[in-house]
């Protein structure tokens, strides 16, 4: 990173670096030899204050690449361990990361402004701290996918290119930076760090930082850091709940990538779920299918656990009640999850009264589509139609259409408790039902055409398809289509 800062209008206000003195190494990105700017999120970059118009193309590209800081900016390598698929690794932090700084949105919402791929730091443990173009426009469009279909998430601002290429597995690579907002990137694993050295204290401080920015109304509780853990218990049970019901599966839920904000956070092996199978897993290095589609609740309730883990000595001075105290709240995710999960179903069913069957209807659909080839996307978006879903176009999803006829008629019978008429119901339910989502192939071909033809116009076209997920949009009827049966299976990486 060169030494003179580029002026802009960011107001940075850098709190985890004035506040968390010892939970981060100062860092500086590398030059990047000839960057460029292929991709800005100009809306987002309003809501951060920043006049991208009193910019140049040049200097935004060095400020996205990492080779030169926007004044006021206060670039680190954050600290965090994590459990990465089961074992713990007391040591990873921000290895090809920097956070910026922070600044504030035009809602006084607090945000993180952080690069991915900007170079080598003290957490780098060997790597080269890069990113290929690949992993960064993919994360680049499943964020922002995610944001428009509701679901709390990191943004993406920006994506440039370095002008060098990087190695990996399948050969050089061109090189690229991806610029990533958040709420913050506090995550389970910063607690662990400290935890696992016995650093109460300064658990304790990092308790009382992520309570001051995400969950203020903790303070006023008798157990402040037991209501911590029951705000973070109930945001990723949101978070889940709302994952599973537009079929992500995310692929590395390690403790590191798990917030404490409750954003969704890293889209490396990542994707969306065509068929609709439980077991549905796409991650070139999840072999034991840890975080399957259908495991990702359990696995949300794990590393929960090892949160409360490190909370312990600050709940309660006394072990033993400490840990029941928390077990209890660990215990209580199942059902919040339930709840959050039946809730979304309901509206995904056009049920806006709640009864008792609910869940167990939500719940006999699933079973009923499990072995039957069913594309998930396409079976809720055609429930939304007026005519009672058009029953013999979502049954012919179905290999055995007839496993479908009985949860159809019970749904019928279902929606005559409701008081709202066909029409006004199938608006309500393709406000939550997409009918775009960031199909794999079409990931695909948008991530290749820029790798191999530095052709931007596939991901451009895609990532403003997918930015209205729930409206019909003329000329885009293959954005809404499966893979075709040549495709896969589909296997994603990390990009390291």
């Amino acid at each position: 990173m060169t030494e003179t800062p580029i002026p802009t209008s960011l107001q940075f206000d850098n709190s985890y670096a004035q506040k968390l003195d010892g939970f981060y190494t100062p860092c500086q990105g590398d030059v990047a030899p000839d960057p460029e700017l292929i991709a800005l999120n100009r809306p987002l970059a309003a809501e951060l204050g920043l006049d991208v118009t009193a910019l140049t193309d040049k200097q935004l590209a060095e400020i996205f690449s990492g080779s030169t800081a926007p004044a006021g900016a206060d670039p680190l390598a954050q600290a965090y361990a994590g459990h990465q698929f089961g074992g713990f690794s007391p040591q990873l932090g921000d290895g090809r990361a920097l956070l910026l700084g922070e600044v504030f949105n035009q809602a006084g919402e607090r945000r993180d402004i952080a690069l991915k791929g900007s170079g080598r730091t003290p957490f780098s443990r060997g790597g080269d701290g890069k990113a290929a173009i690949g992993p960064v426009l993919r994360e680049y469009i499943v964020a922002e996918a995610m944001f428009a279909l509701g679901i709390p998430t990191t943004r993406a601002l920006a994506a440039v290119t370095t002008g060098q290429s990087v190695m990996r597995e399948n050969g050089p690579l061109p090189g690229a930076v991806l610029t990533r907002v958040a709420a913050s990137h506090l995550r389970v694993g910063t607690f662990q760090y400290f935890a696992a050295r016995g650093e109460t204290e300064k658990v304790r401080q990092l308790a009382d930082y992520a309570i001051a920015r995400h969950y203020p109304h903790a303070r006023d509780s008798d157990t402040p850091y037991l209501a911590l853990l029951q705000s973070v218990s109930q945001a990723q049970a949101e978070l889940l709940a709302k994952w599973l019901t537009v079929g992500f599966v995310h692929g590395v839920m390690n403790t590191d990538n798990m917030t404490i904000s409750g954003e969704t956070i890293d889209y490396g092996p990542c994707a969306f779920m065509d068929t609709y199978d439980p077991r549905a897993l796409y991650s070139s290095i999840d072999h034991q299918g840890r975080y399957a589609y259908g495991q990702q609740p359990v696995m949300a309730r794990w590393n929960l656990a090892r949160f409360a883990e490190t909370l312990l000595p600050l709940i309660d001075s006394d072990e033993s009640r400490a840990i029941e105290r928390a077990s209890t709240e660990v215990n209580l995710f199942a059902q919040q999850y339930l709840t959050a999960w039946t809730g979304c179903m309901r509206a995904k069913l056009g049920l806006q009264t709640a009864r008792p069957g609910d869940g167990k209807l939500a719940d006999d659909l699933m079973a009923a589509m499990e072995g039957q080839g069913v594309d998930y996307t396409l079976l809720f978006r055609g429930l939304s139609e007026p005519s009672f879903g058009r029953a013999q176009e979502v049954a012919s999803l179905f290999n055995d259409p007839t496993t479908f006829a009985d949860w159809f008629d019970r749904w019928q019978r279902r929606l005559k408790d409701e008081a709202s008429d066909p029409v006004t119901r199938s608006l309500q339910m393709k406000r939550v039902n997409p009918i775009y989502i960031p199909r794999n192939h079409k990931v695909e071909e948008a991530l290749q055409s820029m790798e191999k033809h530095n052709n931007i116009a596939p991901f451009e076209r895609l990532n403003k398809v997918l930015s209205q997920p729930f409206e019909q949009q003329d000329g885009c009827e293959a954005y809404a289509q499966p893979a075709p049966e040549d495709f896969g299976p589909y296997r994603t990486f990390c990009g390291t």
